[in-house]
């Protein structure tokens, strides 16, 4: 029976740092200290300006192609998951072939999804070589989100790093892709949201308000209600770990790692706890690089394998804007 497997993941932060330091010179010294402490971030990476989504995603893949010796003429697919496209039109996938210098007899596209995006572009990724359509995948997450945060919004500039990860799932490689769960519940979308900009709301709205903590509530920027996307992962996380233990026929003692979408270091204290789940086997990759949405996870795998933790069972589980959730197991050699 034709398998798939993750081959190898790279990841490319770009080169402005950030430091909480830095905050403290936009917004009061007692309030970034106070953030700090929940979400658990001293610095993040930002693009530079101009610098867009799919230039991160091509410096990403290009780590991998030199840090793997995978030959780029192999990729016959290739998978975009970004919230940030280059254009409304064409395809930014499209656009990554040309640039990547890429076969032009294979497939490519964007799905726009955020902290799931990466499990989801694993289980196209999988699909496609089960279906006999692949052999090898190319896999890349990419987002600028801060680029749509408000100037004054300092909760969300305190969580949120920029980044891109490159992942080839393939017929061949050290970790078996297993059986998927995956959810979505579209009634939590205006809990994380960007409203103005496309087809719903084209004009830019110019509505700025402040809610009871200071915090700018804008069509024009990044929405987020904190309160109720805690009240939604703390109400589907335990039920997805549980639906995907179930879906691949395992204990929750059998998996040696848990890597989750690494949304701010309170909500992964909560979870870890919540789950019963001990410290060594979960992993924590937040305070260098913030959330970077759907890179999260890729780059947890990274840093967690060069601690030699990412062995036997893996289990990954994304969740967030949507509502949009995902779990799956690696069965890593």
């Amino acid at each position: 029976m034709k398998k798939a497997y993750i081959k190898h993941v790279a990841y490319y932060l770009p080169e402005r740092i950030v430091t909480n330091e830095d905050i403290v010179k936009l917004f009061s010294e007692k309030a970034v200290e106070k953030i700090s402490e929940n979400v658990g971030i001293q610095q993040r990476h930002l693009t530079a300006p101009g610098e867009t989504a799919s230039d991160l995603a091509v410096k990403a893949a290009n780590n991998l192609f030199e840090e793997s010796g995978i030959d780029r003429e192999s990729i016959d697919f290739v998978v975009l998951c970004t919230q940030c496209a280059d254009y409304f039109m064409p395809s930014t996938a499209c656009v990554l072939q040309n640039r990547l210098g890429l076969r032009k007899d294979i497939g490519a596209f964007d799905i726009d999804l955020g902290c799931s995006g990466y499990v989801y572009g694993l289980a196209i990724a999988k699909g496609l070589i089960m279906g006999g359509l692949a052999t090898n995948v190319l896999l890349l997450t990419a987002d600028n989100v801060t680029r749509y945060l408000h100037p004054q919004d300092k909760g969300n500039h305190m969580l949120f790093g920029d980044a891109a990860t490159a992942t080839v799932i393939s017929t061949e490689g050290s970790a078996e892709i297993m059986d998927f769960v995956l959810g979505t519940d579209g009634s939590g979308a205006n809990n994380l949201i960007v409203k103005s900009g496309a087809s719903r709301m084209p004009e830019r709205q110019d509505d700025l308000t402040f809610d009871k903590n200071g915090s700018p509530v804008s069509s024009d920027h990044m929405y987020m209600n904190g309160a109720q996307i805690f009240v939604f992962t703390q109400r589907i996380v335990p039920k997805l770990v549980k639906d995907v233990l179930a879906k691949n026929n395992l204990n929750q003692e059998d998996i040696n790692l848990f890597v989750f979408h690494q949304a701010n270091r309170f909500m992964l204290d909560f979870l870890r706890k919540k789950l019963g789940v001990p410290e060594d086997r979960f992993c924590i990759y937040l305070e260098n690089v913030g959330n970077t949405a759907s890179n999260t996870i890729p780059i947890s795998l990274v840093e967690a394998k060069k601690e030699n933790r990412v062995n036997g069972k893996v289990m990954l589980c994304g969740f967030g804007v949507g509502y949009s959730w995902a779990g799956v197991v690696l069965n890593v050699e």
